[in-house]
């Protein structure tokens, strides 16, 4: 649970600028701080190495839809996430309320229920995370989920991204 905001950390995941733009100004005049990515990889590589305290995830991301960011947070990860899409349909909402977003706000949106709304995202207890997440290390082989890293024996090994899912696969 974070009380004070000046040390929350918000990660926005969303390719629009203004958009971004819009929430930084609004979340930091509410003494947020805000980390932005405008691309799936960066903000799953942000979500790792920068722990928020919260993640606003929009589902149309240029390099990958937004519900297969969440479903790969969602491995490693028990941060809350709030979609943010133009997407309002209701089969939509349910697909990615179950697959574990916290909530889902639909664009465009009022700016005091989107804050009311992160506020209350904030109080939510969160299981305590490992701080190795997003990390399989078996002493022979290690595998960096979030970096899409492989090494046996200390040595990398170079794998496709078909080869990769079915080794993530494998190890879950």
């Amino acid at each position: 649970m974070t009380e004070n905001p000046t040390s929350t950390r918000i990660l926005i995941i969303d390719d629009e600028e203004q958009i971004r733009r819009f929430l930084r100004i609004s979340l930091k005049s509410q003494g947020y701080q805000v980390i932005e990515a405008e691309t799936a990889g960066k903000g799953l590589e942000l979500a790792a190495t920068q722990t928020p305290d919260l993640i606003v995830l929009d589902l149309g991301l240029p390099d990958a839809d937004g519900q297969s960011v969440l479903s790969e947070l969602r491995h490693w990860s028990s941060v809350p996430v709030m979609i943010l899409s133009v997407r309002s349909s209701e089969s939509d909402k349910v697909a990615v309320l179950d697959a574990g977003a916290n909530d889902y706000v639909t664009k465009p949106f009022g700016i005091q229920e989107f804050l009311a709304r992160v506020r209350n995202l904030l109080r939510l207890p969160r299981a305590t995370e490992k701080p190795d997440a997003g990390i399989y290390d078996d002493g022979y082989l290690r595998i960096d989920l979030v970096k899409r890293l492989v090494s046996v024996m200390g040595d990398d090994v170079h794998l496709t991204r078909k080869e990769f899912a079915i080794l993530k696969l494998l190890v879950s």
